[in-house]
């Protein structure tokens, strides 16, 4: 009970002026955006005790779209820990009171999935992040799993290849798995307990979430290749998915990262 509430205090005192900082950075035009965010995040992982191993080598020189799978509201501390990038998001999280402000000073594009004519707009905006020469992250299943598996990806977003390859910019799959709970290789049936997914209410998740302890995380990177605009955007992303799969069920398993996960 006292770690979440020393939790709480350090999340709502710090967070406000990490969004003032920010603002006043964005507003003078000044560099450290990615430094601040970084860094909050990596805060925030050791606070929850997320533990964050890393597989392969992302892309770190140049703007590249990550494609990825996604299993719980951790994976945007856990993948914001290891550099700066923006993330993709539901709307509803722009209403969230702090999260919501954070998030778009964070540079996150937010979709609404239920209305198609939206999509545009989102694809529109991810091009604008990469073509400014910060990365995003596309959780590609459009929803969170239960992290034992990884649902099948949505091709609308990933339209977005289309128009970022001709700025040249890099696509990389990517994969986020929780594998240990105090240094003990989960199961199946405890990935779920960090899993946030379905109709689980956030706040009694968050707080069984810290009161469980140290959480392995691994975050594995597939080959990055480039964005090919004349690539049908559903090969593209059954592609994507494929690798994700690869480097999913390697990690689970605990074998190694798969040599031809850009194949």
């Amino acid at each position: 009970m006292l770690r979440c509430l020393f939790i709480a205090v350090f999340f709502f005192s710090t967070t406000p002026l990490l969004i003032a900082v920010q603002w006043l950075l964005d507003k003078l035009g000044l560099p450290g955006w990615g430094f601040i965010a970084t860094r909050y995040y990596r805060v925030l992982s050791r606070l929850l005790r997320l533990r964050v191993r890393v597989v392969g080598q992302p892309v770190q020189d140049r703007p590249v779209l990550f494609v990825s799978n996604h299993v719980s509201w951790a994976d945007i501390l856990v993948i914001g820990s290891i550099a700066p990038i923006a993330f993709v998001s539901k709307s509803e999280v722009a209403d969230w009171p702090i999260v919501g402000v954070t998030a778009r000073l964070q540079r996150t594009v937010f979709v609404d999935r239920t209305r198609r004519h939206q999509t545009g707009d989102a694809v529109a905006e991810i091009v604008k992040r990469l073509a400014s020469g910060t990365s995003v992250v596309l959780f590609a299943e459009g929803t969170s799993s239960d992290g034992n598996r990884v649902l099948p990806f949505r091709s609308a977003l990933v339209g977005a290849v289309k128009e970022a390859g001709v700025h040249g910019i890099l696509i990389q799959p990517m994969s986020i798995c929780y594998t240990g709970l105090h240094g003990v290789p989960m199961g199946r049936q405890h990935r779920t307990l960090v899993a946030w997914y379905g109709d689980l209410d956030l706040l009694p998740h968050l707080k069984a979430f810290i009161a469980r302890g140290a959480i392995d995380a691994v975050v594995s990177y597939g080959e990055p290749f480039a964005a090919d605009g004349e690539v049908d955007r559903k090969a593209m992303t059954k592609r994507l998915e494929g690798v994700v799969r690869q480097l999913t069920a390697a990690t689970l398993r605990g074998r190694p990262r798969p040599v031809h996960a850009a194949e």
